[in-house]
This record gives structure tokens, sequence and C-alpha cells, in this order.
């Protein structure tokens, strides 16, 4: 299993469980990524112990993806808005582009949810979530393995 620190509702920092697709150390994603943790995360069944997080109540099934906690200090008066709901395990911007459109366009999609939160739109985004999943796009940012670090509010 892989344990992370991510923020969660108002800011409020939780341990992520998924199951460790890289190997431990430090040098770039691509050199570490393991060849099945390549396909793990290509599936998306990297993500099934964050599950877990659900059931403790730490997250939603649906929300903003729940970001690195060291995260929180760079967003701009916007994007914490991202907080006001609990994070969940696929979200708007998930459906809308993962990891290959730009944090600024996956934070702006975060804050257009909070905005429009609604059992529909979640029933939509759940809907949406099995195609992408089974597409495979998006799983990292191009010429990236996985996804660039987030610098703050002028990505």
């Amino acid at each position: 299993f892989f344990v992370q620190e991510r923020s969660g509702l108002g800011g409020r920092p939780f341990r992520l469980w998924k199951f460790r697709t890289m190997r431990p150390g430090s040098g770039p994603d691509a050199e570490r990524l393991a060849p099945f943790g390549h396909w793990l995360r290509s599936t998306s069944l990297d993500e099934l112990p964050s599950w877990w997080n659900v059931v403790r109540g730490e997250m939603s099934f649906v929300g903003p993806r729940p970001l690195l906690a060291e995260y929180v200090g760079l967003y701009d008066a916007e994007q914490v808005r991202r907080m006001l709901v609990s994070p969940g395990v696929t979200g708007w911007a998930q459906v809308r582009g993962r990891n290959s459109i730009s944090w600024a366009e996956r934070l702006a999609l975060d804050v257009w949810y909070v905005d429009h939160v609604a059992f529909a739109l979640d029933c939509k985004i759940l809907a949406l979530t099995i195609p992408a999943v089974v597409r495979r796009k998006g799983i990292a940012h191009p010429g990236e393995a996985t996804m660039t670090p987030f610098r703050g509010q002028s990505e």
C-alpha cells in the first residue's frame, strides 16, 4: 500500500490509501514507475484502497480529487474553494481530462463542481467515469509518467 497526506474538506489533512505503483526513493516518476504499477494506474485499480477513505468519511465517491496537503498554501482565493466539499474518488475534472489537462483547468473544473454540486451531477460524473476508466485516457500529463507537481496559481 501507499499512504500519503492529502487535504480534505476544509483543508483538513487525512491519509489517502492507494496501491503502490512506484518504487520508493527519489528520481523521476518514469524511472520509479513499476510495469505492474503502470498497468494498475492505467486501469485506475490503484485507487481501490481509497474506498476505505470513503468508508471513514474522509472522502466521497464524487468530488474534487484530494491533492497533496502541501498544495493548500499555493491555491489562490478561487482555487481554495475546491475544499468547500469533500474530496472524491472521481470528479468533474477526472471525466473532463484527468491528468492530461493543465493544473489551471483542473482546478477551475473543481471550483465549477463546487458551484454546481447536485445529486444529478454526481450521477452524471459516476456514469462518465466508467467510459473514462475503460478508455484509459488522461492517466498522465503529456510527456510525463504521471502529473507534474503543482507550483501555484500561474499554471
